[in-house]
């Protein structure tokens, strides 16, 4: 009785680990933006993690989740029921964090040379401000 309520905490608690969060539903869409803009960084496709998933721990190895892949090893082949969904909103995560670094990046970029020209009086106080929100624009997939 002991040992079969022990395997049974011991799967309740993977499967409420092993399971990725993902994306909110503001990242979702501003996600699905930045796919539909053509900005979107895949470093990893989410498919490819959704595959690899049903491989002992490949989903969450793929997700850079070492831990979670660890446990999925150990608890596969049960963990082909999470670790494929884990996967795929890992490679997700990755992408969406890779995607918000590039732009914010590339802003500040732009920022730091309007404010240049701002400094070596090449355009005054009005254009600044006008370019700096088109800069913001421009990068604004809220």
């Amino acid at each position: 009785m002991k040992m079969k309520s022990l395997l049974l905490a011991t799967l309740v608690a993977s499967l409420s680990t092993g399971c990725a969060s993902g994306l909110n539903s503001m990242q979702k869409r501003e996600y699905q933006a930045f796919k539909q803009n053509n900005v979107l960084v895949e470093e990893k496709k989410p498919t490819t993690g959704a595959v690899l998933g049903i491989l002992p721990g490949g989903g969450s190895f793929y997700a850079r989740e070492p831990g979670l892949g660890i446990v999925n090893l150990l608890m596969w082949p049960v963990s082909v029921l999470w670790d494929p969904i884990s996967g795929y909103e890992g490679a997700m995560e990755i992408n969406y964090d890779i995607t918000k670094q590039k732009l914010q990046r590339d802003k500040d970029q732009e920022v730091s040379k309007l404010d240049e020209k701002l400094a070596m009086g090449q355009i005054d106080n009005t254009e600044y401000v006008l370019a700096k929100r088109q800069i913001e624009q421009k990068y604004s997939f809220e």
